[in-house]
């Protein structure tokens, strides 16, 4: 049996209660848009993905895939509410279920679903997990990042514009500004 008051029980079911409601109308709002459906096409409105930017198909799958992520991670709470009004119909509500100790109160008034104290919150641990990509990333040039104070004085891309101009530019007679002066033969 929980440590918690009958009013801190009360106090947390307002609590469930308010994101239950959250929960419930996001989903309401959102449930002309059933994603999975949907083909890409009939979600972008689009004819053909043939006649756009291939980075433009991309913006809207990444968007697709946030909205499919965002509404499977709130699903997901909405069963932890569920689970939640259970455990105090039970009268299990403020335990863990792990060890079996009291929750504490403010542990709880923090996150009112939650079913583990903090040392027994599933999937806690930090992934020491690099990502593939650094395995085959070549290191930044020696002139770059922290070194760069170390190389003072040699070349950087940084000065590379600098070094580019003292030899003029491509821009023909034509862009120019003044009429009949030549930019590339401007002497510097």
């Amino acid at each position: 049996m929980s440590q918690l008051s009958d009013k801190q029980i009360q106090t947390l079911k307002e609590r469930l209660n308010e994101e239950q409601e959250r929960l419930s109308l996001h989903f309401e709002q959102n449930e002309d848009e059933n994603l999975l459906s949907d083909s890409l096409s009939d979600s972008t409105g689009e004819l053909s993905a043939a006649d756009n930017h291939p980075g433009d198909v991309g913006t809207e799958t990444f968007e697709r895939g946030r909205d499919l992520a965002i509404n499977e991670n709130l699903s997901s709470e909405q069963d932890e509410i569920n689970q939640a009004f259970k455990r105090i119909d039970e009268g299990t509500y403020g335990t863990c279920l792990e060890c079996g100790n009291d929750i504490p109160f403010e542990r709880l008034e923090a996150l009112p679903f939650t079913a583990y104290c903090i040392e027994h919150t599933p999937d806690q641990h930090l992934s020491n997990d690099r990502p593939a990509e650094e395995d085959v990333i070549t290191p930044p040039p020696g002139g770059a990042g922290v070194n760069r104070q170390h190389s003072e004085g040699r070349f950087d891309d940084a000065g590379a514009w600098d070094d580019v101009e003292n030899y003029g530019t491509a821009t023909s007679p034509a862009m120019n500004i003044e009429p009949g002066e030549d930019d590339y033969k401007n002497e510097g």
